[in-house]
């Protein structure tokens, strides 16, 4: 009967082959390969080598110390290989780089570039290559637009319009219990960031009965402003505003003291969250507003606030967009793990719709942002805490 011998060895050469072919598609990979292109260098490599790289470089030195991200598909943790490019401060660059990781280098997680304008224009690489856009240094008032355009972006930084509208919540109780008046100095730095915050403040202070009584713009990287601060001084504000970038917050703050301008509450703008903030300027800060904030108290912070410092040479993590930066990667690292599998279309609507344990506590996002993201922290007691809006870990304000 040799064509039913025949036929037997076909078969049971095709099972062999079927049973190989199985178990090469099961064999697990030997890393799961994660990329950035961010600016280690150039004007963007203040924030970003503040507040981005030390997170991904903590989160990667935790992750492989742990054996790697565990993928029940294979029953095994596997190491994460990171590939870490400079995009000099260049996002057309930027763009380019990230296209590349995703299309020939074909990592398997792309983390996000430093910064609002960057993500924006990151965001259709993202969105067209399916991959996951953890953005903890990005906030817009066009969020809901920008999801609906780009699914794949996910956002850990409130909205300006509900920061300002914390700000002037906050300023008009403050008004209400008589501790401050109803004078206001605005200072706003030429920037489309000063320019969306103002558009927004101006009109909800005169709605919540505040006056304006000094107000000026100035170009961003200018060096003196004392002029500037010495005609605020003598229209006697209670209140001071300063939609500032970082090196104009630092400026402010320091030629403020330099010139006795101390109303009863100041507000500054990017930079007042910063470890160097404090670093600088140390309890001469106490009582200064600012936007972001954190609970040092919440679940797992001191731990975190110490291995940051361990991994980074020291170095504190800001108080605002570094434990959103870390918490994203914290949720991507449970969605993986829950997908047991790397199918980024899978972690992606994990991420979107799950329930995720991190340091910002129990997080889950809404319309893919963290709508309950801190808006404006103060300076107390030589900490930076979240003061609005009301959630756990929130700070009633204090004022002299």
């Amino acid at each position: 009967m040799p064509g039913l011998t025949r036929r037997s060895f076909a078969l049971a050469a095709s099972a062999v082959t079927l049973a190989c072919g199985s178990a090469f598609a099961q064999e697990a990979p030997k890393s799961i390969k994660i990329g950035y292109a961010i600016s280690l260098s150039g004007p963007q490599a203040a924030g970003a080598m503040l507040t981005t790289v030390p997170n991904y470089r903590l989160w990667v030195d935790e992750v492989n110390k742990a054996g790697g991200l565990m993928l029940k598909k294979y029953n095994k943790r596997i190491p994460v290989e990171v590939t870490e490019i400079d995009d000099r401060s260049n996002n057309e660059d930027m763009v380019r780089l990230v296209e590349r990781l995703m299309t020939v280098d074909k990592v398997d997680f792309v983390l996000s570039p430093w910064g609002t304008g960057p993500n924006l224009q990151a965001a259709p690489t993202f969105a067209k290559n399916g991959y996951p856009q953890i953005m903890g240094t990005a906030g817009s008032n066009k969020i809901d637009d920008l999801v609906s355009k780009f699914p794949t972006m996910l956002w850990f930084l409130a909205k300006p319009d509900d920061q300002v509208k914390s700000l002037v919540d906050t300023m008009a109780s403050l008004k209400k219990a008589g501790k401050i008046n109803d004078a206001v100095s605005i200072f706003v730095v030429q920037h489309p960031f000063g320019q969306e915050y103002s558009a927004t403040l101006k009109p909800q202070l005169t709605a919540a009965g505040f006056k304006v009584v000094y107000e000026t713009s100035y170009p961003l990287g200018v060096a003196d402003l004392s002029a500037q601060i010495k005609a605020a001084k003598g229209a006697n504000p209670d209140t001071m505003l300063a939609l500032s970038y970082p090196p104009d917050t630092f400026m402010l703050t320091e030629q403020s003291i330099a010139n006795d301008f101390n109303p009863k509450m100041k507000f500054l703008g990017v930079g007042s969250a910063f470890p160097s903030y404090k670093g600088k300027f140390g309890d001469k800060i106490n009582g200064v507003f600012g936007l972001g904030g954190w609970d040092p108290n919440g679940p797992g912070m001191k731990d975190y606030f110490e291995r940051h410092k361990a991994v980074n040479k020291g170095q504190e993590p800001d108080r605002w967009a570094s434990a959103a930066t870390y918490a994203g990667l914290q949720m991507l690292q449970q969605a993986i793990e829950k997908v047991g599998e790397i199918d980024r279309a899978k972690i992606l609507e994990e991420m979107r719709t799950g329930t995720f344990k991190t340091v910002q506590g129990d997080l889950k996002l809404t319309g893919n942002r963290d709508a309950g993201a801190w808006h404006i922290g103060q300076w107390q007691g030589g900490e930076f805490y979240g003061i609005a809006p009301n959630r756990p870990g929130a700070k009633q304000p204090a004022v002299k």
